[in-house]
């Protein structure tokens, strides 16, 4: 094996970048292998679950995240390592790698358990989400190779190689944004999960109609919706103003609290209240709610528990965002570890386009040619901007037929003003998509 056989290999799997971390000693499967200080490396690698752990010892609470991870043989031969995982320790923070030789057919033990300093771990995602990783001693011929390699890009511990790739997903998707901007004034639409072009006449029609011009399919599931991309819509009165819009970042059901333990339809009588316009025999559950403040119609108040507001850290693997009510009950909550899945993996590229509507004969939509893109981001931001009162939790719940057969209509939503969208992410932008192309 050499590296360019490796990169070849890699790239055959559907991979467009390559990590390397150069391993210390104490990089080893008795002390698991560090990955960095923060939660940024969940942008990279596709987790299937984040659990929290507690501990007695509290300096020992910690999450932990599996990964589908095959380590690749010299022959060029994958071998599943069923219980590789991620460990996240929220109190320095600090990510680690562990499990990764347990049940695995043929893992590299005789470098993994010592501790040899110099060593190479190559890692990659395969374009069918299997992270594949590959490690080579200090004197191998691949490590010479490396280390002459010049204008390796870093991100935290690990080097990056880019691979060749026929897609430059960036410049597919500006391009693409250009077309649907220079269509002017679109029909209303949505797909459905077969992929058909459906009519649609609702308020929120922006966004299905932009992914329907993308090709977009609905999907219940935490990953980017286009070659990588988040890609979301919001509303505006007009392109040169994109900076004072709402935006709404992710729509989760609650995990815990009496609106997961007794339902929907039980929290609503208990903390909704009637229509406020006189809309008979229906009742809501809506209102900006905020860090810290109570709600004068819900008589909830958000709160992060388990999270410091001053070091910007979860401290807490049982941490959550919390509505609480009056006497101290949680009516609903969202754990940190549901929700940090979610952020980091679906956001880490995000791409946020502006729309007018017209809606005089048939709705309309037309999409503006500037618009931001946000990379690089941690679910402790999210936090930090939560705790600040510029996230804030915005429900749109109603149950219609309140005396008779109830009907119930769910959308728990976290949204943000358009300009803090910068305190999101690492990187920040806002581009002309059709200057972009020239």
């Amino acid at each position: 094996m050499n590296l360019t056989k490796l990169k070849i290999i890699f790239s055959e799997k559907g991979c467009s970048k390559v990590y390397v971390k150069k391993l210390a000693a104490n990089d080893n499967s008795k002390n698991q292998v560090y990955f960095g200080g923060s939660f940024d490396i969940l942008n990279i690698l596709p987790i299937t679950e984040i659990r929290n752990e507690a501990a007695g010892d509290w300096n020992k609470e910690r999450f932990k995240a599996s990964l589908n991870f095959a380590w690749l043989s010299e022959e060029g031969t994958l071998y599943h390592a069923p219980q590789s995982q991620l460990i996240l320790y929220p109190k320095y923070p600090e990510v680690r790698f562990s499990g990764f030789l347990h049940g695995c057919e043929k893992p590299p033990s005789e470098l993994m358990t010592k501790r040899l300093p110099g060593r190479l771990l190559f890692f990659s995602v395969s374009k069918n989400g299997q992270v594949i990783g590959y490690v080579t001693g200090p004197d191998s011929e691949i490590s010479s190779e490396f280390h002459q390699t010049e204008s390796v890009l870093e991100h935290g511990v690990f080097k990056i190689i880019e691979l060749p790739s026929i897609f430059n997903n960036r410049g597919s998707l500006i391009a693409e944004l250009c077309r649907i901007h220079q269509m002017g004034w679109i029909d209303s639409k949505r797909l459905n999960a077969a992929g058909y072009i459906m009519p649609c006449d609702a308020p929120n029609c922006g966004g299905y109609t932009l992914e329907a011009e993308l090709g977009i399919t609905p999907n219940g599931y935490s990953e980017p919706d286009y070659l990588g991309w988040e890609v979301k819509q919001f509303g505006v009165s007009n392109f040169k103003n994109i900076n004072t819009a709402i935006i709404t970042l992710m729509t989760p059901e609650p995990t815990h609290g009496f609106y997961v333990t007794s339902g929907t339809e039980a929290f609503i009588r208990k903390y909704g209240y009637e229509d406020r316009v006189g809309r008979a025999d229906r009742m809501n559950f809506g209102g900006i709610h905020k860090s810290g403040e109570r709600h004068k119609l819900t008589d909830l108040q958000l709160n992060l528990i388990g999270f410091d507001v001053v070091s910007g850290k979860i401290r807490n693997t049982d941490g959550r965002i919390a509505l609480v009510d009056i006497k101290g009950n949680e009516a609903a909550s969202w754990s940190f570890s549901s929700m940090l899945l979610h952020w980091n993996r679906k956001h880490n590229q995000a791409c946020y386009v502006p729309s007018l509507s017209n809606s005089a004969a048939t709705r309309r939509y037309m999409y503006g040619d500037n618009i931001i893109l946000g990379t690089g981001t941690d679910f402790q931001l999210f936090l930090s901007q939560m705790a600040k009162g510029n996230i804030y939790y915005d429900p749109g719940i109603k149950m219609e037929n309140v005396s008779t057969k109830p009907k119930i209509k769910k959308r728990s939503q976290f949204r943000i003003k358009s300009r803090y969208l910068p305190e999101l992410y690492q990187k920040n932008e806002v581009i002309n998509v059709c200057e972009y192309l020239k």
